[in-house]
């Protein structure tokens, strides 16, 4: 029964166009072609990169912090209380004025001491920028790494320069062993990545985050299977030409560099859209989606790769929103690039500024005349 299950789901009319299969991928005459056992050599690999990572970040990372100025401040915690503990996470992390004003009279505290509780209590779990810093610093690394390495494995090959040579005697093409390590290290990355989600910075798009990681690593592994590596390697490199200018920028942001974190946010910026919403739509969609019905009757198998490349390019119109916002926001009054996907850590002075207003005003949190304090506990982003 499993054995007839695997070769329906295998079975050559789904992956492949009509008159081709996984035989043509069997290695002959000295050729190679990938398999799909090749893929687990990415498992290692990740775990490679993970153990590399915290080397680089202590070693690389953190020094180059101190140099940048970028300072790991010491935050003030919450003192210990147990029933603002349990609301806290149980409940809400963002109380209303209604349940500020009744937990101040269950703890014996002010509102304003409840206030800042937590506030306190929110900065704690928020990761501070050193630790933001070094996961940049990380992310920059490899990215300029990745995409100088893809262009030094694609400059000298001639479907670089006209696209619809990744279909050249589709699927015989036989393997490079530069293509293979590009895959396998780009692979192998993004597998960590997905190891490392719990620990990393979380951000406001984190469940984009996840849905890109797992179209990223579908495509890239289906690309592998089926011999899509001419048009796989083309995608690697249009993803990895911006997003080091993206890690950059936030370097510089975090060190408090204004100017040169725009400068960088601004060619990041160019850069995206121009690699993500016009070459991988309008060449390398069009290479992968449109021009094989000339030469071949679609079958699921590219169904389901120009499904995953319609993901991705949802999430980068997604992204290229936010990107627009960001730039129209930092240009006309030249203020610092702020990360909208990123909780800001809240002040104390900014509660205690409200509060000084409102003195004379308020008692214990209400008002005098018999009207509730709005909540000023407004929702921040970095």
């Amino acid at each position: 029964m499993l054995s007839w299950l695997r070769e329906q789901i295998w079975a050559d009319w789904i992956w492949f166009p009509e008159g081709h299969g996984w035989a043509d991928l069997k290695d002959h005459d000295g050729h190679v072609f990938p398999k799909m056992q090749d893929l687990w050599v990415t498992i290692p690999i990740a775990l490679c990169f993970l153990v590399c990572r915290q080397i680089f970040e202590r070693v690389v990372a953190t020094p180059l912090a101190s140099l940048l100025g970028v300072s790991n401040k010491q935050r003030v915690h919450a003192p210990p209380n147990p029933v603002l503990e349990s609301y806290f996470c149980n409940t809400s992390k963002q109380p209303t004025q209604s349940s500020i004003e009744s937990l101040s009279k269950h703890t014996d505290c002010s509102v304003r001491q409840v206030q800042r509780w937590f506030r306190r209590r929110r900065n704690q779990d928020r990761p501070n920028k050193l630790k933001k810093f070094r996961e940049a610093c990380w992310r920059f690394t490899f990215y300029l790494v990745a995409f100088f390495a893809g262009l030094a494995v694609l400059i000298d090959k001639p479907w670089l320069y006209d696209m619809k040579k990744v279909w050249d005697d589709f699927p015989k093409m036989p393997l490079l062993p530069s293509q293979y390590w590009y895959y396998m290290l780009e692979l192998g990355f993004y597998v960590s990545l997905v190891f490392s989600v719990a620990t990393d910075v979380k951000r406001k798009d984190f469940k984009e985050q996840i849905i890109h990681h797992v179209a990223t690593i579908s495509l890239i592994s289906f690309s592998w299977m089926v011999n899509y590596i001419r048009a796989g390697t083309l995608i690697m490199l249009v993803h990895d030409a911006s997003d080091y200018f993206m890690e950059s920028a936030k370097m510089f942001n975090y060190a408090g560099w204004k100017k040169t974190c725009n400068f960088m946010f601004t060619v990041f910026a160019a850069v995206f859209i121009f690699s993500r919403l016009v070459i991988l739509p309008f060449w390398i969609i069009y290479t992968t989606g449109v021009y094989p019905l000339t030469l071949y009757s679609p079958f699921l198998g590219f169904y389901f790769f120009n499904g995953l490349m319609l993901v991705l390019q949802a999430l980068h119109i997604f992204w290229a929103v936010l990107i627009v916002r960001m730039v129209v926001k930092f240009l006309p009054c030249n203020a610092i690039v702020e990360d909208e996907r990123s909780d800001k850590e809240e002040s104390e002075s900014e509660d205690e500024d409200n509060t000084l207003e409102q003195r004379g005003k308020f008692q214990n949190g209400h008002v005098q005349n018999g009207h509730t304090l709005l909540n000023n506990n407004h929702s921040k982003v970095d």
